[in-house]
């Protein structure tokens, strides 16, 4: 199964949804009685004294069921282990941190709406005008991936490597992998730095429920980046490759889904090469596996994700990738990448393929779709902006510059 549950679910909000779907099916409210009847594996019976009594227990089965658990207990048992690994980055207040800690927060991957490039260049003037802030305490020195500074925290207190604490209460190997300051880091540095924390007892398997998702971030997802932000909000380490290859020797399990999930968006099929080198085609359960049981998506579901997003786009090379490594992509019907008969043609919101490969960067596309008549001026129903305003919001640069000329009032 697979968890649905909102972002930081509360057992107390899920306790009341359960009361009011009670109440609704004792009212006879038919979205109430429509819940109960596709989600409780009995309905009938559950539903056998309606509206006179209708169980609590019958409706907190349901509520656990709509949102993927096999049964009550199951969903509490996971908001109880979730209650101690969550962390919602943006329910942070950065104003309110010092310096180091502001730091910290400014260089690292939210994997929200605030991901972008300038946050960064604000951890690197921060560092700059303070270089001391590594030595304040061991996150600074890991966000700043400095070897020198984290060896002397180190010396004097290994525990360290496996403390909790900065702004989103991580491990040092955390804020290390997700950090994306641009302050000329060498990659021997930032491995140095990684091996310090490794050898003194970091889990190369740590990372955090993004608010209570129960997909893992870990530390692994941090070092391939990227996601539904794009490639310049959220792009990977600079140094991924050798980053994400340490890791996985030092013991990091290669099925990591989040980063299966982020890096999917994108032909790119780096990740996928590294992980199936170290085991990811059939490999035992993962740490993360273990502990989130049934609110974890099995390993059929997370397949179907990959096969299905490189069916839908035309990604032949990835399910070649698959098949290679025994995925089973038979009878999967790809569809062939061409331009739409119109070239205005708007999705659900209103956006057109313009809007999408401005988003995307992709400079070959926006060229062929602009000669095939497609409108720069277009603007989509949910945000109201047009494929340039696309391009600015994803850091796409070049395709914004390509698009600036054709776009009235830029």
């Amino acid at each position: 199964m697979a968890s649905t549950l909102p972002n930081n679910p509360s057992l107390d909000r899920l306790r009341e949804s359960a009361r009011r779907l009670q109440r609704g099916v004792i009212a006879s409210d038919p979205q109430a009685l429509d819940l109960v009847r596709r989600y409780h594996p009995r309905p009938d019976i559950a539903l056998g004294d309606a509206p006179v009594r209708f169980a609590l227990h019958n409706a907190q089965l349901t509520v656990a069921r709509r949102y993927g658990f096999s049964g009550w207990p199951a969903l509490v048992h996971y908001l109880a282990l979730a209650g101690d690994i969550s962390v919602d980055p943006s329910g942070v207040d950065e104003d309110a941190l010092d310096p180091v800690d502001r730091f910290c927060a400014l260089a690292s991957l939210r994997y929200d709406d605030a991901d972008a490039p300038p946050r960064r260049r604000a951890a690197a003037k921060l560092l700059k005008a303070d270089p001391g802030l590594v030595e304040r305490h061991v996150w600074a020195a890991a966000s700043a991936a400095d070897p020198v500074a984290m060896g002397r925290h180190l010396a004097v207190r290994p525990a360290l490597a496996t403390a909790r604490g900065g702004p989103f209460g991580w491990v040092p190997l955390m804020y290390l992998c997700y950090s994306r300051a641009p302050i000329d880091r060498g990659e021997a540095e930032v491995l140095a730095a990684a091996r310090l924390l490794l050898d003194a007892g970091a889990d190369p398997n740590a990372g955090y429920l993004w608010c209570g998702m129960s997909t893992p971030f870990t530390v692994l997802t941090g070092v391939f980046g990227e996601g539904e932000q794009g490639p310049r909000r959220q792009p990977r380490h600079p140094f991924a490759s050798a980053l994400a290859t340490l890791l996985l020797q030092r013991g990091a399990h290669p099925v990591d889904q989040q980063t299966l999930y982020n890096r999917m968006f994108r032909p790119d099929n780096a990740h996928l090469e590294l992980l199936f080198a170290h085991g990811l085609a059939d490999t035992a359960p993962s740490p993360w596996e273990r502990l989130l049981g049934e609110a974890m998506e099995t390993r059929a579901q997370m397949w179907q994700r990959q096969i299905s997003w490189a069916a839908e786009h035309g990604f032949t090379h990835r399910l070649d990738l698959l098949a290679r490594h025994g995925v089973d992509v038979s009878d999967v019907d790809v569809m062939v990448p061409a331009l739409p008969d119109d070239p205005n043609t708007r999705d659900d919101d209103g956006a057109t393929p313009l809007h999408h490969a401005a988003w995307d960067g992709d400079l070959d596309l926006i060229e062929r779709l602009l000669a095939a008549g497609a409108d720069p001026t277009a603007t989509d129903t949910r945000f109201g902006t047009t494929p340039l305003g696309w391009a600015e919001h994803a850091y796409q640069t070049e395709a914004a510059d390509l698009l600036r000329p054709l776009s009235p009032g830029a």
